[in-house]
């Protein structure tokens, strides 16, 4: 079952992206801004003519009535493209709608009912299944999907920001105290189609250390693929890479 959008997205390029906020696209022949739903990088590409998925909105109360949903590291001309969704907002509508329609049962088992942003410890998850607490990762650092040949890319620079996430990891391991299960869901809004090393933080060796810590103690890690589509997207595969993880 597909999660459907209200409305069919529009296929388009987008022209440069102008700062974390804003991107330049073309609608109907006109450069026009956009607002780009995530502040941080996407992957190591240079978002300079390359293929993407707008939403409009009739709000009057927004100053960008367009913004960037997806896009894709495929041709320009290909029909059928891999498109790679950078809302990290809409993920949690994706997760909460795969788990209503119990697309997710192999994950969560049975329960009763789904809870959103639930406070724990001094930190709020975004999900209460049952007795699982979910907690909903849409990295977008590292891109694992194939660039065609006329994709640039960039040097990738070493990022710092891990705070929130060393945060959530240890409320999920203290949540094992009192409840039977907890998961770290890592979501792709993509098909994926190559494997890539990921990118590193600055303090990669310390957010190791606490994940593992978190792991001994129950905590699990969980990935879903999805495709993205213009009318909606589907959920590709639900699997538990616990094991992979601590390998890593």
């Amino acid at each position: 079952m597909k999660y459907k959008f209200s409305e069919k997205l529009k296929e388009t390029i987008v022209i440069k992206r102008n700062s974390q906020f804003t991107m330049d696209i073309e609608i109907d022949g006109k450069v026009v801004k956009a607002h780009c739903p995530t502040t941080n990088r996407i992957g190591d590409i240079e978002l300079k003519n390359v293929a993407c998925l707008v939403s409009k909105s009739d709000d009057i109360k927004r100053k960008l009535k367009w913004t960037v949903e997806a896009i894709s590291c495929d041709d320009l001309n290909k029909k059928n493209k891999n498109w790679i969704g950078i809302n990290q907002i809409l993920s949690n509508r994706l997760v909460e709608f795969f788990l209503q329609t119990h697309q997710l049962d192999n994950m969560v088992g049975k329960f009763d009912d789904i809870k959103r942003e639930v406070k724990l410890g001094i930190s709020k998850l975004d999900f209460l299944v049952g007795n699982t607490y979910l907690e909903v990762k849409t990295p977008l650092t590292t891109l694992n999907v194939k660039y065609c040949k006329n994709i640039k890319t960039k040097p990738a620079t070493p990022f710092s920001s891990t705070d929130r996430f060393v945060k959530h990891i240890n409320e999920l391991a203290g949540s094992l105290k009192n409840h039977e299960r907890a998961i770290l869901l890592t979501v792709h809004q993509y098909k994926i189609t190559e494997r890539k090393e990921h990118l590193k933080s600055t303090n990669y060796e310390l957010v190791k250390e606490i994940l593992e810590k978190a792991m001994k103690k129950g905590v699990e890690t969980w990935m879903l693929d999805m495709k993205f589509e213009l009318d909606g997207v589907s959920l590709i595969s639900c699997k538990n890479t616990t094991r992979e993880t601590i390998k890593d």
